[in-house]
């Protein structure tokens, strides 16, 4: 693309707006001997000198500068934005919008960084630093042509800044501690303050000491929405943050210095069975809204029972005759994603990170693998050493997806077990023989019952039962931990963890409420062979 000496101008005038909005006269004209660089018009060679003249000499330096994500012209007059009149909110999965009030033209909102104490999912706790007592912090939400003024406290114990990611903006409201703005000191409230000359999902976040306050939660999303809308808005809009986390079992802290195998995954802060259901009807237009504020790891998400195409990024809209069609899409570290998608088959479907850990809770990698080990040879060979002992883990590890756990609110916890003799067993996690039986284990009770895990998921660990007669006896797992994968279903357990949710679709709704599960008409769920099946097939 062709590129004129004017929007040659205009873009390098944009790296000098926010130090001038910062100095004021501090930063004087500049002009290339032989290029003509200087600026083309007087109000754009005129300082600003107030906050009121630097709003509007930066608008005058964005007219020259184009954008893949605009419908109106900055500084285009419009009043601020209404929910409703000008915009369907949308919708943050177990989180919640910013409010804001408009104060001369302005919508004005507040941070307030923080530490906050989270639940991941019934029975995982942490203290993270989050905004607004939350984690992630509130979805910010506005339209393009709105003038923002968003004042960050910050409460922690460390000073902070605030980058607003893949927001074009004058320079010095970047964020970026040192090189924008000098950084936030615990006590102290910064203001932001600038035009939304674009729309799109983006995302905020510390800009100071990253690795630390991001691993601990100090991030959240931030919607503008177009102010003339080329499309139909969508029926139901879906904003998700994809993040990750170190929580050992029995920490109540995550450890942000981890750079490979993170053990608790999440949309929205939230982990499998926690991840609240996306609601819509059949026919309505649904927009899936994905950022990737994941310290290392991208994320292939995918939708079941549909496809959907890719319409838009962090750096603007893809235009129509452009866009491809997915089932999966990968969103990489600092990445928006936003797809379009006609819920158009009623049902339950399954929405996930397809990296296959991610869809585990809290699971770990120090011990050996069990899969395929002989469990009778390894009884007998460890039972001089522990009488007790009963192999576990030897035919995979769906019986931990059976573990429906509530150590401290997690509900009861079910095992598959096959016979036990002496119910007093010590054992590593997994296959115990006939799978038929099965036992209820409730809450912990009397503690001289308990099973001993260590760290979640290392399958060579032992668990410690007491005697449990009838099978109701009593099971404790390490303080602050959650089974790796399970989750109620309507068929049983589902063998999920981590980044996982449900696009639910139903044909009739009278509100978007979770509806329950799908009711599938008869005939069209799978099910056990009848012999007459497999005799009329030759099976």
């Amino acid at each position: 693309m062709k590129i004129t000496r004017r929007e040659a101008v205009a873009v390098s005038g944009l790296a000098l707006a926010g130090s001038a909005l910062a100095s004021g006269p501090a930063v004087a004209q500049m002009e290339h001997e032989g290029h003509g660089m200087s600026p083309s018009t007087p109000a754009q060679r005129q300082m600003p000198h107030d906050a009121k003249t630097a709003a509007q000499w930066w608008i005058n330096i964005a007219k020259g500068t184009r954008h893949p994500a605009r419908t109106i012209e900055p500084g285009e007059a419009v009043p601020p934005a209404e929910p409703g009149r000008d915009y369907n909110p949308v919708i943050t999965p177990n989180g919640e919008a910013l409010p804001f009030k408009i104060v001369d033209g302005a919508k004005v909102f507040h941070l307030v960084a923080e530490e906050v104490t989270h639940e991941f999912a019934p029975g995982l706790k942490a203290k993270l630093w989050g905004f607004n007592g939350r984690v992630h912090g509130p979805t910010i939400e506005a339209v393009e042509g709105d003038r923002v003024r968003i004042y960050v406290t910050n409460n922690l114990p460390e000073a902070t800044s605030i980058h607003w990611h893949g927001i074009i903006l004058p320079s010095g409201m970047d964020g970026v501690s040192g090189l924008n703005q000098k950084s936030i000191s615990p006590g102290e409230t910064f203001k932001y303050e600038y035009p939304l000359i674009q729309h799109g999902t983006h995302m905020y976040h510390s800009h100071f000491d990253e690795m630390t306050q991001m691993g601990l939660g100090v991030m959240g999303l931030f919607v503008i929405h177009p102010r003339r809308p080329a499309e139909p808005r969508p029926d139901r809009d879906f904003a998700i943050l994809l993040s990750e986390w170190d929580i050992k079992p029995g920490t109540y802290r995550p450890d942000p210095r981890v750079f490979a195998g993170f053990n608790t995954l999440t949309f929205n802060a939230k982990a499998f069975p926690a991840t609240e259901s996306l609601v819509a009807k059949r026919g309505d237009r649904v927009r899936i809204r994905l950022v990737n504020l994941s310290a290392m790891d991208h994320h292939p998400i995918h939708l079941h029972g549909h496809s959907f195409w890719v319409a838009q990024t962090d750096g603007g809209v893809i235009p129509p005759s452009a866009r491809w069609p997915e089932t999966t899409v990968l969103v990489s570290v600092g990445q928006s994603q936003t797809l379009d998608v006609v819920a158009d088959n009623p049902g339950d479907w399954a929405f996930h990170c397809h990296m296959t850990h991610h869809v585990m809770n809290q699971m770990g990698h120090a011990g050996p693998n069990m899969v395929g080990a002989d469990a009778a040879k390894l009884k007998q060979a460890i039972k001089p050493l522990i009488p007790d002992y009963l192999p576990m883990g030897t035919g995979g590890m769906g019986d931990m997806s059976e573990m429906q756990t509530t150590m401290g609110g997690m509900g009861n916890m079910r095992m598959t077990m096959g016979k036990m003799g002496d119910h007093s067993k010590r054992t590593t996690m997994g296959e115990m023989g006939d799978h038929s039986k099965q036992m209820t284990m409730g809450g912990m009770g009397d503690h001289s019952k308990q099973m001993t895990m260590g760290e979640m998921g290392d399958h060579s660990k032992q668990m410690t039962m007491g005697k449990m007669g009838d099978h109701s006896g009593q099971m404790a797992m390490p303080e602050n931990s959650i089974a790796m994968m399970g989750g109620n279903g309507p068929h049983g357990t589902i063998d999920m963890g981590g980044m996982f949710t449900v696009l639910k679709v139903r044909d009739h709704l009278t509100s978007y409420a979770d509806p329950g599960w799908y009711q599938a008409p008869q005939g069209t769920v799978a099910q056990a062979a009848s012999k007459q099946d497999l005799e009329r097939d030759g099976i």
